[in-house]
C-alpha cells in the first residue's frame, strides 16, 4: 500500500509544523579537523528563526500532492520508503522550496529552507566545537546504532533530541538547504547571517545518510548536487522567519 493510500486512510488533516525556537546568537561555523571546505572557522551570528523539529513526512507530503497535484516522488510507492512517518525523499530542491510556498500560501507565514549556518547552528544545539549534536562520543557509540537504517530511512523523531529539542539531526537523510553551494564561500562569508553564493550549479545540502557506510555525519560536514537531482537519502526540513506573518 503506497503512503497516499495509507494517509487518506488514517484521514489526517493539514496542521502546521511543529517548530523549535532558534535564539539570536553567534557562533563558530566549521570545522579545522574536516574538508577543506569547512575551513577556515569563523564566528558568525544569526538572528533568532524557527526550524522544525522534524524531517517532513510522508503524511505531510501527500497534503502538499494533494493540494497542488504535483507530481509524487519517484519513491513514494516503492516498500521501505512509503511509510506516513518517515522522512519524504527523492524531492529535489526546486520540489522542497514549492512545498515551503504551499505552507506560506496556506499559513501567511514566511516558511522556507534553512542557510546552511542556521541548519549548522541548529544542529549544534547550543554546543559549538562538538563534533555532533550530542557531543564528541562517534556515532558507532550510540545505542543500537549497528541496527539502524538497514533497509531505508527510519520514521522521524524515533531517537533523543538534541539541545535545541531538535530530532535527526545528522542523520537519516540528507536536508536540502537554501544557498547555493561554494566551497570556498567561508573565506568570503558575511558575518551576519551569511546567504550563501549569489549562483551556482550545485545546491548546499546538510546531514548523514541511512545509505552511507558513516550514517551520522559531523555538524560541520558539508554537502550538494545539482538542485534537479531527486535521491533516495535527499528530504528536508523547512524553516520559518521569527518575524512571523
Amino acid at each position: 500500500m503506497g503512503a497516499r493510500e495509507s494517509i487518506a486512510g488514517l484521514n489526517r488533516a493539514f496542521q502546521e509544523p511543529d517548530l523549535a525556537l532558534i535564539p539570536d546568537g553567534w557562533f563558530w561555523m566549521g570545522s579545522d579537523s574536516g574538508q577543506d571546505n569547512e575551513r577556515p572557522v569563523h564566528r558568525v551570528w544569526l538572528d533568532a528563526f524557527q526550524l522544525a523539529r522534524c524531517q517532513v513526512r510522508n503524511c505531510e507530503y501527500a497534503l502538499f500532492l494533494q493540494a497542488t497535484g504535483s507530481p509524487a516522488p519517484p519513491t513514494w510507492n516503492t516498500l521501505g520508503f512509503n511509510h506516513p512517518d518517515q522522512p519524504v525523499v527523492a524531492v529535489s530542491w526546486f520540489e522542497a522550496v514549492r512545498y515551503c510556498e504551499w505552507l506560506q500560501a496556506e499559513t501567511g507565514r514566511s516558511y522556507r529552507l534553512p542557510s546552511e549556518a542556521e541548519w549548522e547552528r541548529a544542529a549544534r544545539g547550543g554546543m559549538d566545537g562538538r563534533a555532533f549534536p550530542w557531543g564528541d562520543e562517534p556515532p558507532e557509540s550510540r545505542p543500537d546504532y549497528g541496527e539502524r537504517w538497514n533497509r531505508g530511512p527510519e520514521p522521524v523523531g524515533g531517537a533523543a533530541p538534541n539541545g535545541f529539542r531538535l530530532y535527526d539531526m545528522c542523520e537519516n537523510v540528507h536536508e536540502w538547504c537554501g544557498d547555493w553551494y561554494g566551497a570556498e564561500y567561508y573565506a568570503a562569508s558575511p558575518e551576519r547571517n551569511p546567504p550563501g553564493p549569489a549562483c551556482g550549479e550545485r545546491r548546499s545540502s546538510r546531514g548523514g545518510s541511512w545509505r552511507h557506510r558513516v550514517k551520522v555525519s559531523r555538524c560541520a560536514a558539508r554537502s550538494s548536487i545539482p538542485p534537479g537531482f531527486q535521491y533516495a537519502d535527499y528530504g528536508f526540513r523547512v524553516a520559518c522567519s521569527t518575524s512571523g506573518k
